[in-house]
């Protein structure tokens, strides 16, 4: 049997929606036609890709292993069919937060004034990889640590953001301590602050956990607790009504630029030395 790009699909709505019947209506197939799909690219690959003995399908450990290459298949052949990518083939960066901080408007300008056959997209990706696991992007700006091939790019200092008008905002500095009494903002998606940037005997006890950056800075502006992050941040998301004070006894946060293996678009190396550039400029 022959895998064609229909399985592809098919496998990957059953991975979304967790559920025949809805990914067989979201596909408009029927559900019969769907199942036999599955079985097909299963049959085909030799392995259980959909655990369908309990009440709740679910992805088996090959199923999930499976998903990230089928979607960055997947996304490989829509990006080369889309008919407005013609004649020309971009650069797509991801990041989920922050990008290059107050840098990112020098590198897009730069590459553009280097590179004009090549646009460079910035994408905003929520997710712990900014979408180059699913192959919505050829390269991404990543920080902490990573996988795969990739560089660094450079470190950056940890600030608190806090609630402007309170007492933490009145410091020039603080430290983790000043901290452990608060309500600590989460960003678990794609964030780079965990309870394990405390020593283990001194952590805060009360946590609030939200799903994106534009949600993190509106909880500290709205007093519900407070935050730590990166110079990248305050460099690129002033907010109103927070204010940020450096931490001076958090490690700095590392930056890499990562891309897949083999890497997707030849202007990769271009695009890694001209970020080192402009970080160092």
């Amino acid at each position: 049997m022959t895998v064609e790009l229909r399985h592809l699909r098919c496998f990957l709505a059953i991975a979304e929606e967790a559920n025949i019947t809805r990914a067989a209506a979201v596909l408009h197939v029927g559900q019969p036609a769907l199942s036999r799909t599955l079985r097909q690219l299963e049959e085909h690959l030799g392995v259980r890709l959909v655990d369908r003995s309990t009440h709740h399908l679910r992805l088996t450990e090959a199923g999930h292993a499976f998903r990230t290459r089928a979607a960055a298949a997947v996304a490989a052949v829509d990006d080369a069919l889309d008919p407005a990518r013609v004649g020309t083939w971009p650069l797509r960066l991801g990041h989920a937060w922050a990008a290059l901080g107050d840098r990112t408007t020098t590198l897009l300008r730069r590459w553009r004034e280097t590179h004009p056959d090549t646009p460079l997209e910035l994408l905003r990706i929520t997710d712990p990889t900014s979408g180059l696991a699913a192959g919505k992007t050829d390269v991404a700006v990543v920080r902490g640590r990573t996988d795969g091939p990739g560089a660094p790019l450079t470190t950056e200092p940890r600030l608190a953001a806090v609630p402007t008008g309170g007492d933490l905002a009145e410091r020039s500095t603080l430290e983790l301590a000043d901290l452990v009494d608060q309500v600590v903002t989460l960003n678990p998606p794609t964030g780079t602050t965990t309870m394990a940037l405390w020593p283990a005997a001194a952590r805060p006890s009360r946590t609030l956990v939200v799903a994106n950056t534009d949600d993190w800075l509106a909880a500290i502006a709205a007093g519900r607790g407070v935050g730590v992050t990166t110079t990248a941040v305050a460099g690129i998301h002033a907010y109103p009504g927070v204010t940020y004070v450096p931490l001076t006894d958090a490690p700095p946060v590392p930056v890499h630029l990562v891309w897949t293996d083999p890497p997707r678009h030849p202007a990769i190396p271009a695009l890694l030395a001209l970020a080192r550039e402009v970080l160092a400029g």
